[in-house]
Parts: C-alpha cells; sequence; structure tokens
C-alpha cells in the first residue's frame, strides 16, 4: 500500500477496551487510541471525541463485539444486539457514526475485522480462505472464503457450540445462555472459574488445561469440516501467552477428526497458528472493512485477500 492510498479510520470495539486507529495499513499507521468500554453513550461520546480530533479521513470501518446485526436491510443493521455484556444490548454502533461523518461506513464482528488483518497482512497472508478464532473474555471466529467474510442470515457464532466432553469432565460451565457451550467451557472467565486462580497465574503444566485444549480441539474439528479454513489463526488473550496450548490444541483437534479429512497438512504446525498483528489485528481489520466501504462507493468492488 502505498502514501498516496486514503487513510481510513478503524475502530475495535471490544468487551473490556475500544481501540481506534487511523492508519492506511500496518506501516502507516497515524494514530492509535485506546478507551475503556464503559456505558454506550460515554464510550461512543470518546470514540467520537478522538475522530473528531482526526479530523479528513476517507471511510470509517468498525469491527464490534457481537452478537451484532449485519444484514443492511435490517432495521437493526449496525446495532449489538443479545449481548450479554450490560447496558450495550440494542445499542445503534454504525448508524449513529456513519451519520455524524458521513463517509462510507462498514460494520461487522470484531473476529471477521481480524480474519481480514490476519489474511491480508499477518500469519495467513496471501490466503483467501481462512479463520480466525478468539479466545479471551468470549470465543468468536471469524470465517473468510474467497477474501469475503462468510455470511448469510448472520454472523457466524462458534463460540456457542456444545464439544464433545473430554471424559469424566462434567464441569457445568458458566454460559448464561448455554452452561456448558464452548465459550462457557474454556473462555477466559471460565478457565478463571474452573481454577479458582487468574489465568494468568495458572502454570503450564496445570491439568486444568486438558479440557481447555480438548475443547478448542473440537472446535478447530468443527471449523475444519466447514471446508474452508486452509490455515486457522487463534489469538485472544488465552491463546496470546500460553504457546503450550497450540500442540495441545492441534492434537486434539487431529485425534477427534480421527483420519475423516486425510489431508496432511491438517496435521501439520502451519494449520493452526498464532496470529502475527498481536493486538493489532481488530483494528486493522476495522481498516479493511473501512478499504471496502470506500471500494463500494467508489464502485470498483470490495478489497479482497489475494
Amino acid at each position: 500500500m502505498t502514501t498516496t492510498s486514503p487513510l481510513i479510520a478503524g475502530i475495535e470495539l471490544g468487551g473490556t477496551k475500544i481501540v481506534c486507529i487511523l492508519a492506511r495499513g500496518p506501516e502507516d499507521i497515524q494514530d492509535r487510541v485506546q478507551i475503556p468500554t464503559t456505558r454506550p453513550e460515554e464510550a461512543l461520546a470518546a470514540v467520537e471525541a478522538v475522530l473528531d480530533g482526526w479530523g479528513g479521513f476517507a471511510a470509517l470501518g468498525i469491527a464490534s463485539f457481537g452478537p451484532v446485526s449485519i444484514d443492511r436491510h435490517a432495521a437493526d443493521y449496525g446495532h449489538i444486539t443479545s449481548t450479554p455484556k450490560p447496558h450495550w444490548a440494542g445499542t445503534d454502533v454504525a448508524g449513529r457514526l456513519s451519520a455524524r461523518y458521513n463517509v462510507p461506513t462498514s460494520f461487522h464482528t470484531d473476529v471477521v475485522g481480524a480474519a481480514l488483518a490476519e489474511a491480508r497482512w499477518g500469519a495467513a497472508q496471501g490466503l483467501s480462505d481462512i479463520a480466525y478464532v478468539t479466545v479471551g473474555t468470549g470465543i468468536g471466529v471469524g470465517l473468510i472464503s474467497g477474501g469475503k467474510p462468510v455470511d448469510g442470515l448472520t454472523h457466524s457464532e462458534f463460540g456457542h457450540i456444545r464439544p464433545q466432553r473430554l471424559a469424566g469432565d462434567d464441569w457445568l460451565g458458566i454460559c448464561p445462555f448455554h452452561g456448558s457451550c464452548l465459550e462457557g467451557l474454556a473462555a477466559g472467565p471460565a478457565i478463571g472459574a474452573r481454577a479458582g486462580i487468574k489465568g494468568e497465574d495458572i502454570g503450564a503444566d496445570d491439568p486444568v488445561w486438558e479440557p481447555i485444549a480438548h475443547a478448542l480441539g473440537q472446535l478447530c474439528h468443527t471449523l475444519v469440516l466447514t471446508g474452508v479454513p486452509r490455515r486457522i489463526v487463534m489469538g485472544g488473550g488465552v491463546m496470546v501467552g500460553n504457546d503450550h496450548l497450540f500442540p495441545r490444541v492441534r492434537a486434539a483437534m487431529v485425534q477427534s477428526l480421527a483420519g475423516y479429512i486425510a489431508l496432511p497438512e491438517i496435521a501439520e504446525p502451519a494449520f493452526v497458528v498464532p496470529p502475527a498483528l498481536g493486538g493489532n489485528a481488530g483494528p486493522l481489520g476495522a481498516i479493511v472493512l473501512g478499504e471496502q466501504a470506500l471500494a463500494e462507493r467508489l464502485g470498483e468492488g470490495a478489497f479482497t485477500t489475494p
């Protein structure tokens, strides 16, 4: 990307923090501002103060925690919907910001944003069919096929699949909707609740990781069976800093598949990998979303990965 490319404003709206970024890409980040995710009115006013200070940008991309409405023809497009995060259900994010700035605006999930960024510049560079998994406060998956998000009735919610349980593991889980779904078993708060200590204080040899790796292996099993990803990038606070999880998750996935998908690359270390963009995957994904909105406005079609 050259310096003549337009500046894009990106917003990654996360469960605990919001990152605002003004950039053309990872090599040309003009500004990056982090804001706590407090109540919607306070947080969005703080976002607007940042964007107002930037002035001129050609487009806006928003990558948000979910669930969200991504159907552009729906009355609630751009809203956060049935989130368990207090006060945010029903918040119109995209409508409010697009009306204020009157630039091409695109809105999607934070994990789809991160998937687009990792495919464009990161650990899946050059691949047009990938999955990005975040394992942190929650669990989510962004699927990209042919360089574009895999969308239909709504976005995917793989964090709430019900994995096959490890033999002897009858822990109830903590998801307020499903109890022992994947998020209820293996997200950061679930790991802390199961272990009785903060996740960052759990040693790599602690037995609590065995059912976690098993559950995440079930997720990767499911993603392989979609037929989409040529690589699975796994990020988020649980995966980052716990490198010991990657071989465990890969092994659990391969064992679960039991040879059904007979492609040798699935068992290779390069199939399930950590992100390359670190904490900028989501914000840079919002930049890609903004580029797509601008391209559509200009009649060029959406930007896609190679």
